[in-house]
C-alpha cells in the first residue's frame, strides 16, 4: 500500500496530462468537437424514451433524469472495464521504453471517462431542474455514491488489466458480459418495479454493484429517499479488497508484461 501511495504521488501529474491529451485527441477530428460529450447521452436518452413510451407504453417518473442517471453510471463502468483489458498492450510504446506503474495508465483512463461522465451528470441536474424535482438533504448521498462507483470500477479494472495481458480473448468475453450486465442493471427501467420475482430483484440489487449504485442514486436524487448505508459499506469493503488483489497482481507481474505484449 505504501508503494501504491508513493507511485500515485509521483505519477499523478502524468495521468492528468496524458488524460487531457487523450480528451483533446478524441475530439480533434470531429466537426462537433466537445458537443459530442453532450449529444451522446442526449441521443441515448431520446432512443430509450421512444422505446419505453412508444413501444412499451411505460416510463418512470422524471424519466429523462432517470435515464441519464442509469446511462452515465453504467457507461463510466463499462468504458473503463473495456479499456482496462487491453490497456497495457495499447500503451506498449510507453511500457517498453520507460517504467511507469501500470495502474497509472488505469488512472488516466478513469480520468478521461470520468470527465465525460461529469458532463452527463451535469445534464442530470439540468434535467432535474426542468422537471422541478423537489430536492432533499438526501441529494448529498450523490457524492459517496460516486466514490463507490470509482472504487468498484477501479477494483474490477485492476484485475482485468492484469489478466488482459495474458488472455487474448478476455476482451470479447468482457464485452458480452457487459452487454448482459447492461440489461441486468436497470439502466432504462426500474428493477424494483418491473421484476415480479422478489428473489431475483433482491439478487440483482444486492449482488450487482452497478445496479445498486444506479438504484441508490435515483432514490437520493429523484425520490428524496435515503440510501442503504449497510450495503453501501459492504461494497466499499469488497471494492477495496478487489483493488488490493488487483494491485498486488500488477506489481508482482508487471516486469513480465513487456515479454508478453
Amino acid at each position: 500500500m505504501k508503494r501504491f501511495i508513493n507511485d500515485c504521488k509521483k505519477y499523478y501529474k502524468y495521468a492528468i496530462y496524458s488524460g487531457k491529451a487523450e480528451l483533446k485527441s478524441d475530439i480533434a477530428q470531429s466537426h462537433l468537437s466537445w458537443l459530442w460529450w453532450i449529444l451522446d447521452p442526449l441521443l441515448f436518452m431520446l432512443v430509450y424514451t421512444f422505446v419505453s413510451l412508444i413501444v412499451f407504453g411505460k416510463a418512470e417518473q422524471y424519466f429523462s433524469a432517470f435515464i441519464f442517471i442509469g446511462y452515465t453510471s453504467f457507461k463510466f463502468f463499462e468504458k473503463t472495464l473495456k479499456g482496462s483489458v487491453k490497456l497495457v498492450a495499447a500503451n506498449k510504446a510507453i511500457v517498453k521504453k520507460v517504467y511507469i506503474p501500470k495502474h497509472i495508465l488505469l488512472f488516466r483512463k478513469m480520468y478521461v471517462n470520468g470527465f465525460t461522465s461529469a458532463v452527463s451528470f451535469i445534464l442530470v441536474f439540468c434535467t432535474m431542474a426542468l422537471y422541478r424535482v423537489p430536492l432533499t438533504y438526501h441529494v448529498i448521498s450523490f457524492i459517496p455514491l460516486v466514490v463507490l462507483l470509482l472504487l468498484v470500477t477501479f477494483g474490477f479494472s485492476t484485475i482485468l488489466m492484469h489478466f488482459g495481458v495474458f488472455v487474448e480473448d478476455l476482451s470479447n468475453l468482457i464485452a458480452v458480459g457487459l452487454r448482459l450486465l447492461f440489461y441486468l442493471s436497470g439502466v432504462f427501467y426500474s428493477l424494483e418495479k418491473r421484476l415480479e420475482s422478489k428473489i431475483l430483484r433482491s439478487i440483482l440489487l444486492k449482488c450487482n454493484p452497478v445496479a445498486f449504485i444506479i438504484d441508490q442514486m435515483r432514490r437520493a436524487l429523484l425520490y428524496g429517499k435515503g440510501i442503504d448505508w449497510k450495503l453501501y459499506f459492504v461494497w466499499i469493503v469488497i471494492s477495496i479488497v478487489l483493488a488490493v488483489i488487483g494491485l498486488r497482481l500488477i506489481y508482482r507481474n508487471e516486469n513480465g508484461y513487456v515479454k508478453v505484449i
